[in-house]
């Protein structure tokens, strides 16, 4: 792995997050030529299962079967992950580094699940703002200011609220979706026996939905914060491959 400038930065409070939520993306931009970044906040430990060492080894091994060219991990604290000054510096400091066109996070409350998702979606969004600012590069190691185009979310289907975005898009991932499984596969120290036989199922079952909602057998939707804008309506939309159950398009879908 490298560090040049990069097209697409993903990030997310801890490692095996980037890949549950959104490893079929970024294994699909790898594979259109795109140099992709992988960013996690925390190191995710201390959990009842894993440790330091070992959940580092499993954030690298699933970075290589994505083929993501820059992974990195912010040592910010898990657990009390807060939004705040410290945790926007260190997120703008690998914006300002890396120089991305794109920076994709994740959104939505989960109480049922850590708090640090949330956090996390609020130093996103702190720190696309933060990498151009100017006059505080003391602030950031002495990077300069570098303007992020473009802010997507991923959202969470186990958020506490119903969002509603002014666009979401959907990126088909039927060529990447085992990529995205053995990715997570990767993190054994959270996930072995039935516990991954459960999340496995969960991931299928989500991307067999999204993409079933444009027409492929796989999917991750995401959404953005503002409306998309159009030059070319009729390239940007296409032919429409019609979802199941209408069309002989569903016959291949379902077998």
């Amino acid at each position: 792995m490298d560090n040049g400038q990069l097209d697409i930065v993903f990030t997310a409070p801890h490692p095996d997050d980037l890949e549950i939520g959104m490893g079929g993306t970024i294994a699909k931009m790898v594979k259109l030529g795109y140099r992709v970044g992988m960013v996690h906040m925390t190191n995710g430990e201390p959990t009842p299962r894993g440790d330091v060492e070992t959940r580092m080894g499993e954030m690298k091994a699933a970075a290589e079967i994505l083929g993501a060219q820059v992974c990195e991990m912010l040592d910010l604290p898990n657990r009390v992950l807060m939004d705040g000054p410290e945790a926007r510096y260190a997120l703008a400091t690998a914006l300002r580094r890396y120089r991305p066109k794109i920076l994709v996070g994740m959104a939505g409350r989960t109480p049922g699940a850590s708090p640090d998702h949330y956090q996390a979606q609020l130093i996103t969004e702190a720190s696309r703002f933060y990498s151009q600012l100017t006059k505080w590069n003391d602030r950031f190691d002495g990077t300069e200011p570098w303007r992020v185009d473009h802010l997507v979310y991923r959202p969470v289907r186990i958020a506490a609220e119903i969002a509603h975005w002014h666009c979401q898009f959907v990126v088909d991932i039927s060529e990447t979706l085992e990529q995205k499984i053995e990715a997570i596969r990767c993190y054994r120290s959270q996930f072995d026996g039935a516990r991954f036989a459960g999340l496995e199922h969960y991931v299928r079952s989500g991307a067999g939905m999204e993409g079933a909602s444009i027409g492929v057998r796989y999917g991750e939707m995401y959404a953005l914060p503002r409306p998309l804008g159009v030059a070319d309506m009729v390239s940007l939309l296409g032919d429409w491959q019609i979802p199941p159950p209408f069309g002989d398009t569903a016959s291949s879908l379902v077998r």
